[in-house]
């Protein structure tokens, strides 16, 4: 099997994700999983497509991420392994439709308006 490679966006992140046959080692900008992602919620969130397929074992993961936080990483991320999965093996694109992890998450932050403090608080108002 060649090397697949897919991309998964959330927010302002972006995963680069490249898979291919291996023992199910998942390297992220040159860290171990556990290394990059401490919080055990990130590290299920990363696996889950895996899990659902039941394949953990069976893939190496390379993945180079940039932009956004933690968990909009870790997101992206999920949605980047989910992709490439379905390159693999277009039958399990269902499931993973079915768990919700092929879908991109539209929502961005709201840019600042002029002559407010953010994108939709005001300042404090005054009477006098």
């Amino acid at each position: 099997m060649e090397v697949v490679n897919a991309v998964g966006r959330r927010k302002t992140a972006v995963a680069r994700v490249y898979l291919n046959e291996g023992k199910g080692n998942i390297t992220i900008n040159k860290k171990s999983l556990e290394e990059y992602f401490t919080l055990p919620t990130l590290q299920y969130i990363v696996k889950q497509p895996l899990e659902l397929l039941g394949v953990l074992g069976q893939y190496d993961i390379k993945v180079n991420l940039v932009g956004g936080g933690f968990n909009g990483q870790a997101e992206a991320l999920r949605l980047g392994i989910a992709r490439a999965l379905v390159k693999v093996n277009a039958e399990d694109k269902s499931k993973l439709r079915a768990a919700g992890f092929m879908t991109r998450d539209p929502r961005e932050v709201e840019r600042k308006k002029p002559g407010r403090p953010g994108a939709r608080k005001r300042f404090q108002f005054s009477k006098r």
